[in-house]
């Protein structure tokens, strides 16, 4: 039975057992039949067309108590966590009746998904995690439709609070400039150094062979060998040293600090220091420069139709291509037959484009394409082309990807925000009793 039939039910009940779901046998209510009379749950809230029962309260509560504990956080006391779980119960029937009415539904897939990747999240499979919740007392299925009302909650919350968040270009600059900013948007690297201790006192020539040695290991790495197997042999000498892990410049030791930013992904250099000898490797990085290798490429598409066969579009695709290579221009030749609507009118220009950007059978011709010459005829999936690459170029994006980082960083702060606004706004409209 749904909560809002079991709403209307406790509406039509006498006054006498007003704030009780009850059950009664089948005749009508009588003074004389009180006593068979179960008092199966307590009504703790009403919220517009919805109730709040005490077992779910209870439930609740339980839940919450044991998350902290197992996370060792303080509980609260019992009226503090009664009353701030009440109002989160509250707050969730108002947005799940919001989405009622939106007509939000969370399809099974969904569904099915989200629970998959929770099920990752704690290291398990699907059917590991079933087993789990079922092992610590917990139904799957009521965890699941839990999971479903979340889903359509945080649509419900991100359909009316995103709307009214908006990000200038003149924010972004202004946190740019800001020392949280700059370290924000510092690159990161992961660094892993090797090092061959050198004392000063240690004789010269003792000195010079571990120098050497340390220029035949680099010497190995940069004709493939991996870095850890290069430097595991423990004899002449051994390295020592480690992963650094993930850190921003300003956190990598200063005697590497010069060097790092100079490396490309995979490279290693050679850092004298007072200890010994190191071998700096950089295993991976995000941010600093990123280039992007964008072609500037136009084309021509004929799509066989039910009066154009498909062997007939090939046939004019190559004549088109032969057209072009005896002089005609490629633009001319594309506003009068190309079928790509978008391109047509300016030539069959399509611009610099990025890697992944077109279909894979236009990747691949176009990845393979001499600059200034006009492609084979090849087949895609919305018909046939002809393809010439004008340039190439490597564009570095790390100025975009810098903006966009801090353009989220500022709508995380807005949506949350804008959230606690629109959540305290639906519940002084929503009519809340509270038994």
């Amino acid at each position: 039975m749904s909560l809002h039939i079991l709403y209307q039910a406790w509406r039509a009940l006498p006054r006498l057992v007003t704030g009780f779901l009850v059950v009664a046998g089948p005749m009508l209510w009588s003074p004389h039949i009180a006593a068979q009379i179960e008092v199966l749950d307590q009504v703790v809230a009403i919220v517009d067309d919805d109730i709040i029962l005490a077992s779910e309260l209870r439930e609740r509560v339980q839940g919450v108590k044991s998350n902290m504990e197992s996370r060792g956080v303080e509980i609260p006391s019992d009226d503090v966590l009664i009353r701030e779980t009440l109002d989160r119960l509250i707050l969730d029937s108002i947005q799940l009746q919001l989405a009622s009415r939106y007509g939000v539904r969370i399809p099974d897939q969904q569904l099915d998904e989200a629970m998959t990747r929770l099920a990752r999240q704690n290291g398990l499979s699907l059917e590991q995690f079933r087993m789990a919740l079922e092992q610590s007392g917990q139904s799957y299925p009521a965890a699941r439709e839990g999971l479903r009302d979340d889903l359509a909650i945080q649509r419900v919350q991100q359909g009316n609070v995103m709307r009214n968040i908006n990000i200038s270009e003149q924010e972004i600059d202004n946190f740019l400039a800001t020392e949280e900013g700059e370290t924000m948007t510092q690159p990161e690297y992961r660094v892993v150094q090797a090092l061959l201790a050198s004392g000063r006192g240690e004789d010269t020539n003792e000195v010079s062979a571990k120098e050497a040695y340390v220029d035949q290991v680099l010497t190995t790495i940069e004709s493939g060998t991996a870095f850890e197997e290069a430097v595991s042999p423990v004899q002449p000498y051994a390295f020592t040293g480690g992963d650094l892990g993930w850190r921003k410049l300003g956190d990598i030791p200063s005697m590497f600090a010069e060097v790092v930013p100079t490396l490309a992904v995979g490279e290693v250099a050679k850092v004298r220091s007072s200890s010994g000898f190191h071998l700096v490797y950089l295993a991976d990085a995000v941010g600093g420069e990123q280039l992007v290798r964008q072609t500037n490429v136009r084309h021509i598409l004929i799509k066989p139709t039910e009066v154009l066969s498909e062997q007939a579009a090939e046939a004019l695709t190559g004549e088109l291509k032969g057209r072009i290579e005896a002089g005609e221009a490629f633009a001319d030749l594309a506003r009068q037959y190309s079928d790509d609507i978008g391109s047509a009118a300016e030539g069959g220009e399509l611009g610099w484009t990025n890697p992944g950007q077109m279909v894979p059978e236009f990747e691949a011709t176009m990845a393979g394409a001499q600059e200034g010459t006009i492609s084979e005829p090849f087949r895609s999936e919305f018909g046939w082309h002809i393809l010439e690459v004008k340039e190439r170029r490597d564009k570095d994006f790390s100025s975009e990807m810098r903006r966009n980082q801090v353009a989220g960083y500022i709508r995380e702060q807005k949506y949350q925000e804008e959230l606690d606004a629109w959540l305290r706004k639906i519940r002084e409209e929503a009519f809340v009793d509270i038994k």
